[in-house]
Protein backbone atom coordinates (compact mmCIF):
# COMPACT_ATOMS: atom_id res chain seq x y z
CA UNK A 1 0.00 0.00 0.00
CA UNK A 2 1.55 3.55 -0.44
CA UNK A 3 2.49 5.46 2.10
CA UNK A 4 1.75 9.03 3.09
CA UNK A 5 2.73 11.52 5.56
CA UNK A 6 0.55 14.21 7.34
CA UNK A 7 2.56 16.91 8.18
CA UNK A 8 1.40 18.41 11.22
CA UNK A 9 2.19 22.00 11.87
CA UNK A 10 -0.97 24.37 12.92
CA UNK A 11 -3.71 21.45 12.77
CA UNK A 12 -3.45 19.49 16.13
CA UNK A 13 -6.79 17.88 15.22
CA UNK A 14 -8.14 15.09 13.48
CA UNK A 15 -11.42 15.99 12.87
CA UNK A 16 -12.52 18.36 9.95
CA UNK A 17 -8.85 18.32 8.93
CA UNK A 18 -8.21 18.51 5.02
CA UNK A 19 -4.44 17.98 5.03
CA UNK A 20 -5.28 14.49 6.98
CA UNK A 21 -7.95 13.80 4.71
CA UNK A 22 -6.14 14.47 1.38
CA UNK A 23 -3.21 12.22 3.26
CA UNK A 24 -5.65 9.05 3.60
CA UNK A 25 -6.75 9.01 0.12
CA UNK A 26 -2.89 8.53 -0.79
CA UNK A 27 -1.69 6.13 1.14
CA UNK A 28 -1.68 4.57 4.94
CA UNK A 29 -1.15 7.77 6.84
CA UNK A 30 2.63 8.88 9.28
CA UNK A 31 1.80 11.49 11.37
CA UNK A 32 4.22 13.46 11.82
CA UNK A 33 5.21 16.79 13.53
CA UNK A 34 8.37 18.81 13.36
CA UNK A 35 10.09 20.57 16.02
CA UNK A 36 11.59 23.30 14.15
CA UNK A 37 14.53 24.71 16.12
CA UNK A 38 13.78 28.22 14.26
CA UNK A 39 10.65 28.52 15.57
CA UNK A 40 11.24 26.81 19.22
CA UNK A 41 14.50 29.66 19.21
CA UNK A 42 11.48 32.36 20.18
CA UNK A 43 10.98 33.16 23.55
CA UNK A 44 7.45 31.90 24.03
CA UNK A 45 7.55 29.71 26.94
CA UNK A 46 3.80 29.66 27.62
CA UNK A 47 2.43 29.36 23.91
CA UNK A 48 5.34 26.30 23.43
CA UNK A 49 4.26 24.59 26.54
CA UNK A 50 0.76 24.65 25.38
CA UNK A 51 1.73 23.43 22.01
CA UNK A 52 3.99 20.77 23.84
CA UNK A 53 0.54 20.12 25.80
CA UNK A 54 -1.38 20.19 22.50
CA UNK A 55 0.97 17.45 21.03
CA UNK A 56 0.85 15.30 23.93
CA UNK A 57 -2.92 15.21 23.98
CA UNK A 58 -3.23 14.19 19.96
CA UNK A 59 -0.45 11.20 20.66
CA UNK A 60 -3.11 10.15 22.94
CA UNK A 61 -5.82 10.13 20.71
CA UNK A 62 -3.84 8.40 17.91
CA UNK A 63 -3.00 5.64 20.05
CA UNK A 64 -6.52 4.91 21.13
CA UNK A 65 -7.06 4.71 16.97
CA UNK A 66 -3.73 2.27 16.79
CA UNK A 67 -1.53 5.06 15.56
CA UNK A 68 1.02 7.15 16.80
CA UNK A 69 2.70 10.37 16.71
CA UNK A 70 6.35 10.67 14.85
CA UNK A 71 8.16 13.75 16.76
CA UNK A 72 11.67 14.90 14.61
CA UNK A 73 13.67 17.62 15.34
CA UNK A 74 15.74 19.67 13.12
CA UNK A 75 15.44 21.00 9.59
CA UNK A 76 12.02 20.30 8.44
CA UNK A 77 13.27 19.84 4.83
CA UNK A 78 16.24 17.34 6.22
CA UNK A 79 13.34 15.15 8.55
CA UNK A 80 11.41 14.81 6.05
CA UNK A 81 13.27 13.87 3.31
CA UNK A 82 14.69 11.26 5.75
CA UNK A 83 11.05 10.15 6.61
CA UNK A 84 10.44 9.63 2.58
CA UNK A 85 13.90 7.55 2.67
CA UNK A 86 13.11 5.52 5.43
CA UNK A 87 9.24 4.59 4.61
CA UNK A 88 9.03 5.61 0.87
CA UNK A 89 5.95 7.60 1.38
CA UNK A 90 4.98 9.24 -1.99
CA UNK A 91 3.31 12.30 -0.69
CA UNK A 92 3.42 15.08 2.41
CA UNK A 93 0.31 16.45 2.84
CA UNK A 94 -0.05 19.90 5.02
CA UNK A 95 -2.06 22.64 5.70
CA UNK A 96 -1.56 25.62 4.03
CA UNK A 97 0.38 28.32 6.74
CA UNK A 98 0.47 32.06 5.64
CA UNK A 99 3.13 33.39 7.38
CA UNK A 100 6.40 34.68 5.56
CA UNK A 101 8.64 32.33 7.12
CA UNK A 102 6.05 29.31 6.53
CA UNK A 103 5.26 30.60 2.73
CA UNK A 104 9.23 30.29 2.27
CA UNK A 105 9.77 27.02 4.31
CA UNK A 106 7.05 25.45 1.91
CA UNK A 107 8.21 26.68 -1.32
CA UNK A 108 11.83 25.40 -0.12
CA UNK A 109 10.44 21.87 0.58
CA UNK A 110 8.58 22.18 -2.83
CA UNK A 111 11.31 22.44 -4.89
CA UNK A 112 12.44 19.04 -3.89
CA UNK A 113 10.23 16.56 -2.01
CA UNK A 114 6.28 16.03 -3.33
CA UNK A 115 4.51 18.61 -0.45
CA UNK A 116 0.78 18.99 -1.03
CA UNK A 117 -0.27 22.22 0.52
CA UNK A 118 -3.91 22.09 1.95
CA UNK A 119 -6.78 24.66 3.11
CA UNK A 120 -7.91 25.12 6.40
CA UNK A 121 -6.12 27.29 8.45
CA UNK A 122 -8.89 30.40 7.33
CA UNK A 123 -12.15 29.33 6.08
CA UNK A 124 -11.62 30.68 3.06
CA UNK A 125 -8.50 31.13 1.29
CA UNK A 126 -6.41 34.70 1.09
CA UNK A 127 -6.81 34.32 -2.86
CA UNK A 128 -10.18 33.84 -2.96
CA UNK A 129 -11.53 37.16 -0.79
CA UNK A 130 -10.54 39.57 -3.48
CA UNK A 131 -11.56 42.73 -5.38
CA UNK A 132 -13.12 42.10 -9.24
CA UNK A 133 -9.65 43.00 -10.28
CA UNK A 134 -8.24 40.30 -7.99
CA UNK A 135 -6.32 42.91 -5.83
CA UNK A 136 -6.39 41.97 -2.32
CA UNK A 137 -8.93 44.48 0.50
CA UNK A 138 -6.81 46.82 2.69
CA UNK A 139 -9.73 47.86 4.44
CA UNK A 140 -11.94 45.34 6.51
CA UNK A 141 -15.43 46.79 6.15
CA UNK A 142 -15.33 45.88 2.22
CA UNK A 143 -13.44 42.45 3.06
CA UNK A 144 -15.93 41.54 5.52
CA UNK A 145 -18.91 42.21 2.92
CA UNK A 146 -17.05 39.90 0.38
CA UNK A 147 -16.05 37.07 2.93
CA UNK A 148 -19.77 37.21 4.11
CA UNK A 149 -21.12 37.04 0.53
CA UNK A 150 -18.85 33.60 -0.40
CA UNK A 151 -20.54 30.77 -0.29
CA UNK A 152 -19.27 27.73 2.34
CA UNK A 153 -17.87 24.67 1.70
CA UNK A 154 -18.16 23.28 4.70
CA UNK A 155 -18.01 19.44 5.58
CA UNK A 156 -17.61 17.49 8.12
CA UNK A 157 -14.65 15.37 7.75
CA UNK A 158 -14.91 12.61 10.30
CA UNK A 159 -12.07 10.36 11.42
CA UNK A 160 -13.06 6.55 9.98
CA UNK A 161 -11.43 4.26 7.77
CA UNK A 162 -7.73 5.73 7.58
CA UNK A 163 -5.13 3.51 7.18
CA UNK A 164 -2.62 4.36 9.63
CA UNK A 165 1.24 3.39 9.07
CA UNK A 166 3.05 1.12 11.49
CA UNK A 167 5.51 3.11 12.78
CA UNK A 168 7.20 1.61 15.70
CA UNK A 169 9.99 1.17 13.60
CA UNK A 170 10.62 4.39 12.90
CA UNK A 171 12.61 6.80 15.16
CA UNK A 172 10.53 9.70 17.57
CA UNK A 173 12.45 11.56 19.49
CA UNK A 174 10.52 12.35 22.91
CA UNK A 175 8.27 15.28 23.12
CA UNK A 176 10.02 18.36 25.32
CA UNK A 177 9.19 18.78 28.97
CA UNK A 178 5.53 20.39 29.63
CA UNK A 179 2.96 20.92 32.33
CA UNK A 180 -1.23 21.03 32.05
CA UNK A 181 -2.91 24.64 31.93
CA UNK A 182 -5.20 24.75 34.41
CA UNK A 183 -6.43 27.93 32.43
CA UNK A 184 -5.89 26.39 29.05
CA UNK A 185 -5.98 22.45 28.94
CA UNK A 186 -4.94 21.74 25.57
CA UNK A 187 -6.51 19.67 23.12
CA UNK A 188 -9.38 18.66 20.22
CA UNK A 189 -11.47 17.59 23.11
CA UNK A 190 -11.19 20.70 25.21
CA UNK A 191 -11.99 22.94 22.26
CA UNK A 192 -14.90 21.21 21.05
CA UNK A 193 -16.52 21.30 24.63
CA UNK A 194 -15.51 25.11 24.80
CA UNK A 195 -17.20 25.76 21.75
CA UNK A 196 -20.84 24.04 22.96
CA UNK A 197 -20.28 25.75 26.21
CA UNK A 198 -19.81 29.25 24.49
CA UNK A 199 -22.94 28.49 22.17
CA UNK A 200 -24.94 27.24 24.95
CA UNK A 201 -24.32 29.78 27.61
CA UNK A 202 -22.82 32.61 26.24
CA UNK A 203 -23.24 33.22 22.50
CA UNK A 204 -26.73 35.10 23.33
CA UNK A 205 -25.43 37.66 25.31
CA UNK A 206 -22.49 38.44 23.52
CA UNK A 207 -23.10 41.71 21.57
CA UNK A 208 -23.80 43.37 24.98
CA UNK A 209 -21.05 41.44 27.28
CA UNK A 210 -18.10 40.72 25.26
CA UNK A 211 -16.52 44.19 25.92
CA UNK A 212 -16.84 43.69 29.93
CA UNK A 213 -13.40 42.60 30.59
CA UNK A 214 -14.51 41.51 34.26
CA UNK A 215 -17.22 39.13 32.98
CA UNK A 216 -16.07 35.95 31.29
CA UNK A 217 -18.48 36.10 28.48
CA UNK A 218 -16.20 35.35 25.56
CA UNK A 219 -15.29 32.06 23.92
CA UNK A 220 -11.79 31.81 25.54
CA UNK A 221 -11.22 29.63 21.88
CA UNK A 222 -8.15 31.82 20.82
CA UNK A 223 -5.29 29.65 22.06
CA UNK A 224 -7.41 26.57 20.05
CA UNK A 225 -7.80 28.42 16.51
CA UNK A 226 -4.32 29.47 17.46
CA UNK A 227 -2.57 25.71 16.94
CA UNK A 228 -5.91 23.98 14.44
CA UNK A 229 -7.24 22.56 17.87
CA UNK A 230 -10.21 23.54 16.53
CA UNK A 231 -10.63 23.82 12.64
CA UNK A 232 -12.14 27.34 11.82
CA UNK A 233 -14.33 26.01 9.56
CA UNK A 234 -15.91 24.43 12.35
CA UNK A 235 -16.28 27.23 14.24
CA UNK A 236 -17.67 29.66 11.35
CA UNK A 237 -20.09 26.71 10.60
CA UNK A 238 -21.21 27.06 13.91
CA UNK A 239 -21.51 31.04 13.74
CA UNK A 240 -23.49 31.12 10.29
CA UNK A 241 -26.07 28.72 11.96
CA UNK A 242 -26.61 30.86 15.32
CA UNK A 243 -26.91 34.02 12.61
CA UNK A 244 -29.42 31.71 10.65
CA UNK A 245 -31.52 30.11 13.99
CA UNK A 246 -31.64 34.05 15.69
CA UNK A 247 -35.18 34.32 17.03
CA UNK A 248 -34.94 37.50 18.26
CA UNK A 249 -32.53 40.91 17.82
CA UNK A 250 -30.66 39.96 20.54
CA UNK A 251 -29.60 36.89 19.74
CA UNK A 252 -28.62 37.97 16.18
CA UNK A 253 -27.08 41.25 16.95
CA UNK A 254 -24.85 38.60 19.50
CA UNK A 255 -24.18 36.11 16.99
CA UNK A 256 -23.46 38.35 14.19
CA UNK A 257 -20.26 39.90 16.22
CA UNK A 258 -19.27 36.69 17.24
CA UNK A 259 -18.71 36.21 13.51
CA UNK A 260 -17.49 39.58 13.04
CA UNK A 261 -14.54 38.89 15.43
CA UNK A 262 -13.68 35.93 13.43
CA UNK A 263 -13.35 37.76 10.31
CA UNK A 264 -11.30 39.56 11.55
CA UNK A 265 -9.00 36.76 12.24
CA UNK A 266 -9.23 36.06 8.53
CA UNK A 267 -9.02 39.59 7.49
CA UNK A 268 -5.33 40.04 9.34
CA UNK A 269 -4.02 36.66 7.83
CA UNK A 270 -4.94 37.80 4.49
CA UNK A 271 -3.29 40.84 5.10
CA UNK A 272 -0.53 38.55 6.35
CA UNK A 273 -0.71 36.87 2.87
CA UNK A 274 -0.84 39.66 0.51
CA UNK A 275 1.34 42.15 2.67
CA UNK A 276 3.76 39.82 3.80
CA UNK A 277 6.43 43.54 5.13
CA UNK A 278 4.35 43.99 7.51
CA UNK A 279 5.72 41.68 9.87
CA UNK A 280 8.77 43.76 10.01
CA UNK A 281 7.05 47.31 9.42
CA UNK A 282 4.26 49.34 9.27
CA UNK A 283 1.40 48.87 6.55
CA UNK A 284 1.57 52.95 5.59
CA UNK A 285 4.63 54.08 4.29
CA UNK A 286 3.38 57.34 5.70
CA UNK A 287 3.82 56.06 9.26
CA UNK A 288 7.17 54.04 8.74
CA UNK A 289 9.54 57.08 10.72
CA UNK A 290 6.78 58.66 13.54
CA UNK A 291 9.64 59.80 16.07
CA UNK A 292 8.81 57.52 18.88
CA UNK A 293 10.46 57.63 22.91
CA UNK A 294 13.43 55.72 23.68
CA UNK A 295 12.40 53.00 25.99
CA UNK A 296 13.24 53.30 29.65
CA UNK A 297 11.25 52.44 32.87
CA UNK A 298 8.47 53.80 31.48
CA UNK A 299 7.86 50.67 29.10
CA UNK A 300 8.97 48.22 31.99
CA UNK A 301 6.24 50.46 33.66
CA UNK A 302 3.69 49.26 31.01
CA UNK A 303 5.61 45.58 31.12
CA UNK A 304 4.77 44.97 35.03
CA UNK A 305 1.48 46.78 35.11
CA UNK A 306 2.62 49.52 37.06
CA UNK A 307 1.28 52.55 34.94
CA UNK A 308 -0.97 54.37 38.03
CA UNK A 309 -3.52 53.36 35.26
CA UNK A 310 -5.48 50.62 37.19
CA UNK A 311 -7.58 49.33 33.93
CA UNK A 312 -3.83 49.16 32.18
CA UNK A 313 -2.18 48.10 34.78
CA UNK A 314 -4.99 45.30 35.30
CA UNK A 315 -4.51 43.84 31.49
CA UNK A 316 -0.92 43.88 31.98
CA UNK A 317 -1.05 41.78 35.07
CA UNK A 318 -3.18 39.36 33.81
CA UNK A 319 -1.17 39.14 30.62
CA UNK A 320 1.69 38.31 32.93
CA UNK A 321 0.07 36.08 35.18
CA UNK A 322 -1.76 33.92 32.61
CA UNK A 323 -1.05 34.14 29.46
CA UNK A 324 -3.80 35.63 28.31
CA UNK A 325 -5.78 38.58 28.42
CA UNK A 326 -9.18 40.34 27.61
CA UNK A 327 -9.87 41.52 24.01
CA UNK A 328 -10.72 45.24 25.36
CA UNK A 329 -7.46 45.29 27.86
CA UNK A 330 -5.19 44.54 24.65
CA UNK A 331 -6.49 47.58 22.89
CA UNK A 332 -6.52 50.06 26.24
CA UNK A 333 -3.01 48.49 26.72
CA UNK A 334 -1.69 48.95 23.33
CA UNK A 335 -2.85 51.94 22.93
CA UNK A 336 -1.44 53.20 26.35
CA UNK A 337 2.42 52.04 25.37
CA UNK A 338 2.02 53.56 21.71
CA UNK A 339 -0.10 56.96 22.67
CA UNK A 340 0.19 57.88 25.76
CA UNK A 341 4.10 56.92 26.04
CA UNK A 342 4.52 57.12 22.45
CA UNK A 343 7.18 53.97 22.44
CA UNK A 344 6.84 52.06 19.58
CA UNK A 345 4.42 49.34 18.55
CA UNK A 346 6.90 46.72 17.23
CA UNK A 347 8.30 46.54 20.86
CA UNK A 348 4.49 46.40 22.47
CA UNK A 349 3.89 43.67 19.53
CA UNK A 350 7.21 42.06 20.44
CA UNK A 351 6.21 41.66 24.38
CA UNK A 352 2.44 40.17 23.98
CA UNK A 353 4.11 37.62 21.42
CA UNK A 354 6.50 36.49 24.07
CA UNK A 355 3.93 36.08 26.71
CA UNK A 356 0.29 35.29 25.10
CA UNK A 357 -1.00 31.71 24.80
CA UNK A 358 -2.67 32.37 21.80
CA UNK A 359 0.22 34.93 19.80
CA UNK A 360 -0.61 34.53 16.46
CA UNK A 361 1.61 36.71 14.31
CA UNK A 362 -1.05 37.40 12.07
CA UNK A 363 -3.82 38.71 14.11
CA UNK A 364 -1.54 40.51 16.77
CA UNK A 365 0.78 42.44 13.91
CA UNK A 366 -2.58 43.98 12.63
CA UNK A 367 -4.08 44.61 15.95
CA UNK A 368 -1.11 46.24 17.32
CA UNK A 369 -1.43 48.05 14.04
CA UNK A 370 -4.86 49.21 13.93
CA UNK A 371 -4.17 50.31 17.89
CA UNK A 372 -0.83 52.56 16.41
CA UNK A 373 -2.81 53.86 13.52
CA UNK A 374 0.30 52.57 11.45
CA UNK A 375 -2.26 49.53 9.89
CA UNK A 376 -4.87 49.39 7.18
CA UNK A 377 -7.22 52.23 8.61
CA UNK A 378 -7.97 55.48 6.56
CA UNK A 379 -7.62 57.61 9.37
CA UNK A 380 -6.85 56.51 12.62
CA UNK A 381 -4.03 58.10 14.40
CA UNK A 382 -7.33 60.32 16.07
CA UNK A 383 -8.13 57.24 17.63
CA UNK A 384 -6.49 57.68 20.90
CA UNK A 385 -7.91 55.68 24.22
CA UNK A 386 -8.52 57.68 27.37
CA UNK A 387 -7.31 54.46 29.50
CA UNK A 388 -9.83 56.34 32.38
CA UNK A 389 -12.94 56.36 30.13
CA UNK A 390 -12.92 52.61 28.82
CA UNK A 391 -12.19 51.92 32.59
CA UNK A 392 -15.76 53.54 33.45
CA UNK A 393 -17.21 52.18 30.48
CA UNK A 394 -15.77 48.60 30.46
CA UNK A 395 -15.15 47.88 34.12
CA UNK A 396 -18.01 49.77 35.68
CA UNK A 397 -17.93 48.56 38.88
CA UNK A 398 -13.99 47.74 38.97
CA UNK A 399 -14.48 44.09 39.20
CA UNK A 400 -11.54 43.37 36.45
CA UNK A 401 -9.48 45.93 37.98
CA UNK A 402 -9.54 44.46 41.86
CA UNK A 403 -8.88 40.86 40.49
CA UNK A 404 -5.53 41.85 39.03
CA UNK A 405 -4.67 45.04 41.25
CA UNK A 406 -5.42 43.57 44.66
CA UNK A 407 -3.78 46.78 46.60
CA UNK A 408 -6.77 48.36 44.73
CA UNK A 409 -9.46 45.72 46.16
CA UNK A 410 -10.73 48.55 48.97
CA UNK A 411 -10.83 51.51 47.12
CA UNK A 412 -14.40 52.74 45.98
CA UNK A 413 -15.99 52.20 43.25
CA UNK A 414 -15.84 56.06 42.66
CA UNK A 415 -12.25 56.09 43.09
CA UNK A 416 -10.99 53.07 41.42
CA UNK A 417 -10.60 54.31 38.21
CA UNK A 418 -8.53 56.83 39.04
CA UNK A 419 -7.25 56.53 42.53
CA UNK A 420 -5.09 59.40 42.58
CA UNK A 421 -8.23 61.61 42.72
CA UNK A 422 -8.87 59.41 46.04
CA UNK A 423 -8.75 62.37 49.41
CA UNK A 424 -6.00 61.03 51.85
CA UNK A 425 -8.02 60.28 54.65
CA UNK A 426 -10.08 57.68 52.11
CA UNK A 427 -6.39 56.36 51.23
CA UNK A 428 -5.93 55.55 54.47
CA UNK A 429 -8.94 54.19 55.24
CA UNK A 430 -8.44 51.47 52.17
CA UNK A 431 -5.04 51.13 53.07
CA UNK A 432 -3.64 51.59 49.52
CA UNK A 433 -1.72 55.12 50.05
CA UNK A 434 -0.69 56.36 46.46
CA UNK A 435 2.51 57.04 45.51
CA UNK A 436 3.33 54.06 47.91
CA UNK A 437 0.88 51.24 47.92
CA UNK A 438 0.17 51.70 44.35
CA UNK A 439 1.72 54.26 41.87
CA UNK A 440 0.88 57.56 40.85
CA UNK A 441 0.14 57.79 37.20
CA UNK A 442 3.77 58.06 35.15
CA UNK A 443 2.27 60.18 32.44
CA UNK A 444 -0.49 62.83 32.25
CA UNK A 445 -2.93 61.46 29.12
CA UNK A 446 -4.17 65.00 28.51
CA UNK A 447 -1.09 66.33 27.68
CA UNK A 448 0.01 62.94 26.38
CA UNK A 449 -2.47 62.60 23.59
CA UNK A 450 -1.74 66.28 22.56
CA UNK A 451 1.95 64.73 21.94
CA UNK A 452 0.98 62.26 20.53
CA UNK A 453 -1.04 63.72 17.45
CA UNK A 454 1.63 66.19 16.91
CA UNK A 455 3.82 63.65 16.63
CA UNK A 456 1.77 61.93 14.26
CA UNK A 457 0.86 64.87 12.20
CA UNK A 458 4.55 65.17 11.33
CA UNK A 459 4.92 61.78 10.24
CA UNK A 460 1.91 61.20 8.05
Amino acid sequence: MPVSIWWIRRDLRLEDNFALEQASLAGAVIPVFILDDHLLGRNAPRRQNFLFQGLSVLDQELKKIGAGLVLRRGNPLEELARLISETGAEIICAEEDYSPYARRRDFQIGRFLPLRLTPGMTLHHPKIVTKMDGSPYSIFTPYKNKWMSLPISYKFIPVRGIHWYSAASLLSVPLPPSSSDALFPAGEVEAKMRLNTFFREKLNGYEINRDRMGLDATSMLSPYLRFGMIAPSTVSSRAFEAVHRACNPVETASARSWLNELTWREFYNSIFYHFPYVIKEAFRPGMRDIAWNRPGLELKAWQNGTTGYPIVDAGMRQLKSTGWMHNRARMVTASFLVKDLLINWQLGEKWFMENLIDGDPAANNGGWQWVAGTGTDAAPYFRIFNPVTQSKRFDPSGEYIRRWVPELAEVPNEFIHSPRSMPHDIQLSTGCLIGKHYPLPIVNHEQARISALERYRKSN
